[in-house]
């Protein structure tokens, strides 16, 4: 079957041939239709893969089930679905991919396979950061009170700017740096937007905002986190999706009994934990405020069908991390659009 990877420490991505593999236990084996990428996908790249070892990246994606391993009772061959998948094992960035079904739901039936490819990992990330890390009630319990998402034009900021303001009914303020980014956060559901490229706390202060309850850091935690731990309410909650590379001054958080916690959507799948089902979950009532009209996707940009030279392109515009919402690619060369045949669900 055909795929895009890499070999060993080279991250030029090529087109190549592989075995296709067999679906056992939980998995489903997915002929993927469309894809979406992320700044994990160049930053694997980056890291390169074992010597001799070829690496296949890609962790958003749509498809149709083409076969089920032998413990699967979520889904059924035919159905169309979309997933995240797990960085443990390769991506999805091939003709067909295997997928453990606790993380996976059905794709949205209002959107085409493209812009439900640019949904699945980071919605999982926000939904998880900030009803799940930051602890935020999304039925409304803490309504009216204030969420900073720094990086607000980003794949996981344009979905976290939604479920925040159309879901928990937080006032959300978002940076951005970019007319162009700053009106898309606006038209997302930002109240504000503040740009990071200037004081941060100086720009909340001129808007009335003394502090912010919570903070969602979606980019560069250590460049930032002086500036969000002035902003912070005291007992605030900050959640980043990003590491530090440096040593972070933590102690600025200490007198305002404020709370630093981490989000990766990776460590359910990576560790099996006994929940990695709450990943199906919230995936499915994703799709169900999409088909309701709640949640709208991400996605801004298609560059064309699924290949090497595509894909790099994809990789290209997010290294220059100018790019508003989600890139997507659709269909491959030999077989664009195999989903209008096969699958009605």
């Amino acid at each position: 079957m055909k795929a895009i990877g890499f070999v060993g420490s080279d991250g030029t991505l090529r087109d190549i041939e592989v075995a296709q593999p067999v679906a056992r236990g939980h998995d489903l084996l997915v002929r993927v239709g469309a894809v979406s990428v992320n700044p994990v996908d160049t930053k694997d790249r980056k890291g390169g893969a074992p010597e001799g070892q070829t690496r296949i990246l890609g962790w958003d994606a749509v498809g149709v089930v083409e076969a089920v391993g032998e413990q699967v009772t979520l889904f059924q061959p035919g159905q169309r679905v979309f997933y995240a998948g797990a960085i443990v094992r390769d991506g999805a960035n091939s003709e067909m991919h295997l997928v453990d079904e606790r993380i996976v739901a059905q794709a949205p039936k209002t959107l085409d396979p493209p812009a439900a490819a640019a949904l699945p990992l980071t919605s999982i990330t926000a939904w998880e950061a900030l009803f799940e890390r930051l602890v935020i009630d999304r039925h409304g319990a803490q309504r009216g009170r204030t969420l900073l998402v720094i990086g607000g034009a980003g794949g996981v900021g344009s979905i976290a700017i939604q479920l925040a303001a159309k879901l928990a009914g937080l006032t959300v303020i978002a940076t951005a740096s970019r007319k162009e980014s700053a009106e898309w956060c606006r038209a997302l559901g930002a109240a504000h937007v503040v740009d990071h490229s200037g004081d941060i706390p100086a720009q909340l202060k001129a808007l009335g905002f003394e502090t912010v309850d919570y903070v969602l850091c979606t980019n560069d935690l250590d460049r930032h986190f002086d500036a969000i731990a002035t902003a912070l309410a005291p007992q605030g909650k900050v959640c980043s999706i990003v590491n530090n590379q440096q040593p972070l001054a933590v102690e600025k958080l200490f007198g305002k009994s404020g709370t630093l916690v981490f989000e990766l959507m990776f460590t359910r799948s990576s560790f099996q934990t006994a929940d990695m089902i709450e990943q199906h979950k919230l995936l499915a009532e994703v799709a169900r405020l999409v088909d309701e009209g709640v949640l709208r996707t991400t996605v801004n940009d298609n560059f064309g069908h699924i290949n090497a030279n595509n894909l790099a392109r994809a990789h290209a515009a997010l290294e220059s991390r100018r790019t508003i919402g989600k890139i997507v690619l659709s269909g491959w060369d030999h077989n664009p659009a195999f989903w209008d045949a096969r699958d009605n669900t």
